[in-house]
């Protein structure tokens, strides 16, 4: 599983509006009906699946970061975003630290392996300092492509 391979420009939202975290998955599953990733037909039964699996425990996993997921029967492939915020959302993430950084992906309900592959390459990428920092501090949609790329980073994913 390789994060650049799910994202393109298309997928990055360098500047949210969200203020709080369940705004924060409400514009990023936004943002995947607007680049068609996710039909208007299973917009809210997608949206009402992340809000509940956000209710159970906070995807805020420390650090800045937040990786909001949920399974769906009505996607075949994994399908993500990501957005940043520079002012920082609260998230009721582990560390109680606002949250910069946000994957939120969505996995078919029939493959829990890969659920688990993604979920463990996104984890894996954003223990990195050096990562979270370059992600903060891109200027464009291409370089937040281009530091999420596992070529560029010599990381195995």
């Amino acid at each position: 599983m390789k994060l650049a391979q799910l994202l393109s420009v298309k997928h990055v939202l360098l500047d949210m509006k969200a203020k709080e975290h369940r705004e924060a998955i409400t514009e990023l599953a936004k943002m995947l009906l607007q680049c068609g990733d996710l039909p208007e037909s299973i917009y809210s039964e997608t949206l009402d699946l992340l809000l509940e699996r956000e209710s159970r425990i906070s995807t805020g996993i420390g650090s800045g970061v937040a990786i909001p997921h949920a399974f769906s029967d009505h996607v075949e492939d994994v399908v993500a975003v990501f957005g940043r915020s520079k002012e920082g959302i609260p998230f009721e993430a582990l560390d109680d630290a606002p949250v910069h950084l946000v994957i939120l992906f969505i996995v078919p309900s029939t493959n829990y392996a890969l659920h688990l592959r993604t979920l463990s390459a996104i984890a894996k990428l954003f223990t990195r300092e050096d990562i979270r920092k370059a992600l903060l501090e891109g200027n464009s949609y291409g370089e937040i492509i281009e530091i999420l790329d596992p070529r560029v980073l010599k990381l195995k994913l």
